[in-house]
């Protein structure tokens, strides 16, 4: 991803067809050492692309990819009653948490780092 995004920098930057030397020169000005191959290989992927269709495609194969949070809201949702004594017990684990901090408070004698 790194060799992409410093891709997509000397993209935005007006070089529409970086080098690798010229990747390597920006992802050492913050520190990453490039390795070549993966370097190389995003060089022969990208080469002679149009960048704007590029990420046009990459978007169309994303919208088709499920994503880890609409199944939780879906299994909440589809919960029901059920799904609303998932919060009440997080409630009361909340309020349990709160007490225990109150009793942690009392070690340090009244003498707290940030009272």
């Amino acid at each position: 991803m790194r060799y992409v995004a410093a891709y997509l920098l000397a993209a935005l930057g007006g070089n529409d067809n970086p080098s690798a030397s010229e990747i390597k020169k920006i992802l050492d000005s913050v520190g990453i050492e490039a390795d070549d191959v993966p370097l190389q290989k995003v060089l022969s992927e990208l080469k002679g692309k149009d960048l704007n269709e590029v990420i046009a495609s990459g978007y169309g194969k994303l919208a088709s990819m499920p994503a880890g949070g609409a199944v939780a809201v879906a299994s909440t949702a589809a919960g029901g009653a059920g799904g609303a004594a998932a919060p009440a017990a997080a409630a009361e684990e909340k309020k349990e948490e709160k007490k225990e901090e109150s009793e942690e408070s009392d070690d340090d004698m009244g003498f707290g780092l940030f009272d």
